[in-house]
């Protein structure tokens, strides 16, 4: 039987497990790739996956259904990345640029999509957190400024301005790394 995301949300909200099971079944992948935005490690990604959902499930009762439930889990996804973020800050356990071998990249073009990939994380726990939420939602996740403004609660100018600000310090970082003429798309 198919069951609808109103459907499940309803049932889960009168006690029937197997109703937010379905919920978490059909949105844990789109939770867990948000989620790999965030942290690059598997058994963390894993665990703010579940945040996600633990959050998603004490919070449901607050959902009004005006917008698809996907962008409500987004929202909060987006919220429990966030978190982390200010989390590692608070205990300064950011990987070091330093510790990244940028000398063994010969050119970008011919670099393996995992290894890109950690480079950009690496230059990118470097920003302050707000800038780096920007770029990830932006470019990874492909959002606009205007769905980035209602995942964040920014207002839509601010995130253009953020936007641009966080683009420009991270060409920096990448100036002072000497990487940046391997990462053409930031000039």
């Amino acid at each position: 039987m198919e069951y609808s995301d109103s459907d499940n949300i309803r049932a889960s909200l009168q006690g029937d497990e197997k109703a937010f099971e379905r919920l978490v079944l059909q949105y844990q992948t789109r939770v867990a790739g948000l989620m790999w935005r965030f942290s690059r490690n598997h058994s963390t990604c894993e665990r703010l996956v579940q945040d996600v959902f633990v959050e998603v499930y004490l919070s449901l009762k607050t959902y009004k259904a005006r917008a698809p439930f996907v962008h409500w889990l987004n929202k909060i996804a987006t919220r429990v990345g966030y978190r982390y973020w200010k989390q590692l800050e608070r205990q300064k356990r950011f990987v070091p640029l330093d510790d990244a071998d940028f000398a063994e990249i010969k050119q970008l073009q011919k670099i393996d999509p995992d290894e890109a990939a950690e480079l950009l994380h690496c230059l990118l726990t470097q920003l302050p957190n707000a800038d780096r939420l920007v770029l990830t939602l932006v470019y990874f996740e492909n959002c606009t400024m205007s769905e980035v403004a209602q995942r964040t609660g920014w207002t839509r100018a601010a995130t253009k301005m953020r936007a641009a600000r966080a683009r420009k310090k991270l060409k920096k970082i990448a100036e002072k790394q000497k990487i940046l003429e391997k990462l053409e798309w930031m000039q």
